[in-house]
């Protein structure tokens, strides 16, 4: 659970605030998140501690409950070097919380942000020691998953990596209103972005992002749009200027794109552990290879910190001797408590147990569909014809028949209007194509699906086409795929069923009498053997989403919009875009004075390759656009700037499919999607 720290110092308890949590005695708070309240807690002894209480929203939650639980578990494994440790839990209370070691600093980005970025040897230092953090974790079998500025403390003692596990059991996995999974833009790995996995690999790769800001204030990937950085993260290379020239090389390890050739938290730590030690002797103008031991104690010495005062921890201190002994029997009177509070380490680090004397986007980027049908100018057995006067078709204005069979007298697929859903026998006794017919469809579905996919970085989910010509059905089906995103499988669906159902359809409408499959169904597999049905339809029902025969975005549509893009054209259409609907409905504000209402951020812009439209959105947390003038003038200014740039992007990339556009207010107390207009842009 990430915590909202003003500057390390104890703030006022505020009415309704505990007395006592556990054995602990609560003199006020130190941050907040969306899953609880940090408190500054002082134990029997005296000794400083950090009690996160979860909200009780949270607590009446019992899937919350129980990876709260399993995360205290695993966490209570890790101890190591630059970690705050995990004191005691108790997630059977009716208030579930945990105490963590007290840790006094500022956060990575703090400091930063007053004191500027981290040199010499604190440089080598930090690197060090969040290494050793990382190694620790994973040694326990443990994956951080969110290393980030606001999760490294800077102590007077050296950095402290703090959250590892506990932030994945507050939010669980985080994912957005639609499914997406979530991070920081800037600390997430490529791999991450394209599949959701997060492992030890993950949490390198946010080292090195982690390592260069330190040193340079600046992110290797830069900042900007969420698309856009995802682009950069999974397409460029890092900007390391500014670094010093001993840390590229880990650094360039750690940031590799390819989570196989990246540097282990062990190997980072013994890298940095060298150049720490190569710094010092430089600095003390030695000329002998530095000496490796005594890691800690150097880290210590070399950091230059100074630490700060908080007259809040007013109790006084007994000695040392006497603080053990307490602390010792408070544990074990705690361990005893059957059921209740598990106590769980003891740290021997003063900085860790709190005895120092002081202790960014206007858009997120995320396309009719070419028909597999015989080219212009030769016949179905694909030999030339002489048509030299006909005039160039342009697939991309071919159409896929609503309706196939309308002229078929006698056609062979005979379950039109057959709304039987689909049975797992249907998918098991499908088999791969034995026809030429079957081979064409084959190739032109995954073709298809291909190019849909590939904008969204997820081509690495190959489809397999199957055929059950008894059920006269065509059968999609992809994975398995450990860790996918649940909005992944929802686009594969939308893909699969889009591409299926206009190869299907001008199958059909060419060879009614012969062609047997008019059906199509979407499969996920779960393992080898078994698969489940994602969706499923008809290529005789037409396969855009219409109504009244004009074509309308939806909650799906949107989902796979938010998607960040991959491709280059999209982002940069995407971008000129947004800034053109912010710039013509505030330059109509200003001349009409007809609605006060400025845009200057909040508008995003994302691509569905399924239906080839462009959506755009907006959150409306001040209910800017409840009216139906206000609705109305922005559907016209969005019209107006997505028409405008998608026409001219139509006629000038060949290769561009988006024609379609829809807008819609994002409603945050439903979760929803109003949507306001959508349309097909004119050519």
């Amino acid at each position: 659970m990430s915590i909202a720290r003003v500057d390390g110092r104890v703030q006022p308890a505020r009415s309704g605030d505990p007395k006592r949590v556990g054995p602990y005695r609560i003199i006020g708070r130190l941050g907040s998140g969306g899953m609880g309240t940090v408190h500054a807690g002082l134990d029997p002894a005296g000794l400083r501690v950090a009690v996160k209480v979860i909200h009780p929203a949270q607590a009446e939650d019992h899937e919350f409950r129980a990876r709260f639980r399993r995360e205290v578990q695993l966490s209570s494994r890790v101890h190591g070097p630059c970690l705050i440790s995990l004191l005691a839990a108790d997630p059977d209370a009716d208030t579930p919380w945990l105490a963590t070691a007290y840790a006094p600093g500022l956060t990575l980005d703090q400091h930063l942000a007053t004191h500027g970025a981290l040199t010499g040897a604190t440089l080598y230092t930090f690197a060090t020691g969040t290494a050793q953090a990382l190694a620790a974790i994973h040694a326990a079998g443990v994956v951080h998953r969110d290393v980030k500025p606001q999760n490294v403390i800077l102590t007077p003692a050296g950095p402290r990596v703090l959250d590892f596990g506990i932030a994945h059991a507050a939010d669980g996995t985080s994912v957005t209103r639609t499914g997406v999974m979530t991070g920081t833009p800037g600390w997430i790995s490529p791999e991450h972005y394209r599949t959701g996995t997060a492992g030890p690999e993950g949490d390198m790769f946010a080292w090195g992002t982690l390592v260069a800001y330190a040193a340079t204030g600046r992110l290797p990937f830069g900042t900007g749009a969420p698309d856009a950085v995802a682009y950069r993260v999974m397409s460029e290379e890092p900007a390391l200027d500014g670094l010093p020239d001993e840390l590229r090389e880990p650094l360039t390890k750690a940031l590799a794109k390819n989570p196989a050739e990246r540097i282990s938290a062990d190997a980072a730590a013994e890298e940095c552990t060298r150049l720490l030690a190569r710094q010092t002797t430089q600095v003390l103008g030695a000329t002998a290879e530095p000496e490796l031991t005594r890691t800690s104690g150097r880290l210590t010495t070399e950091w230059n910190l100074p630490g700060m005062e908080d007259p809040a921890w007013s109790l006084p201190t007994p000695p040392r001797r006497k603080r053990a002994l307490i602390t010792a029997a408070s544990i074990a009177i705690a361990v005893a408590v059957s059921g209740g509070i598990v106590a769980l380490y003891n740290s021997n680090d003063p900085a860790d147990a709190g005895l120092t004397p002081a202790h960014a986007s206007p858009s997120t980027i995320s396309t009719e569909i070419s028909a597999p049908i015989s080219a212009p100018g030769t016949t179905s057995a694909g030999r030339l014809t002489e048509t030299p006067s006909a005039p160039p078709v342009d697939p991309r204005t071919i159409r896929i028949p609503k309706d196939p069979l309308a002229a078929a007298s006698n056609p062979a697929y005979t379950r039109a209007g057959d709304e039987t859903q689909p049975h797992p026998d249907e998918w098991s006794a499908s088999t791969t194509a034995g026809s030429p017919e079957e081979r064409d469809i084959q190739k032109a579905i995954r073709d298809q699906m291909a190019s849909m996919l590939a904008t969204k970085d997820m081509d690495f989910m190959k489809p397999t086409i199957t055929f059950n010509q008894r059920a006269q059905t065509v059968t999609v089906t992809g994975g398995p795929v450990p860790q996918l995103p649940e909005n992944y499988q929802e686009v594969f669906r939308r893909a699969g069923e889009m591409a299926a159902c206009s190869a299907l359809a001008h199958r059909l409408k060419n060879d009614p009498t012969t062609w047997p499959y008019g059906r199509f169904a979407i499969y996920w597999k779960t393992s080898e053997l078994d698969a489940t049905a994602l969706g499923y339809g008809e290529a005789t029902d037409g396969c855009i989403s219409e109504i009244a025969g004009q074509w309308h975005g939806d909650e799906s549509g949107m989902a796979t919009a938010e998607i960040p893009s991959s491709d280059k054209a999209e982002i940069r259409v995407a971008d000129a875009t947004v800034k053109a609907i912010v710039a013509t409905w505030n330059t109509n504000i200003t001349e009409t004075n007809d609605v006060p209402i400025t845009l200057n951020d909040g508008i995003s812009l994302g691509f569905d390759p399924v239906e080839h439209a462009a959506y755009v959105w907006t959150d409306d947390p001040n209910s800017r656009f409840t009216s139906r003038a206000s609705q109305s003038n922005l559907r016209g200014t969005v019209e107006t700037a997505v028409c405008r740039k998608l026409t001219l992007e139509f006629h000038n990339n060949k290769s561009w499919e988006y024609t379609r556009w829809s807008v819609a207010v994002y409603d945050s107390y439903t979760s929803t999607h109003q949507f306001i207009g959508s349309g097909t842009c004119s050519s």
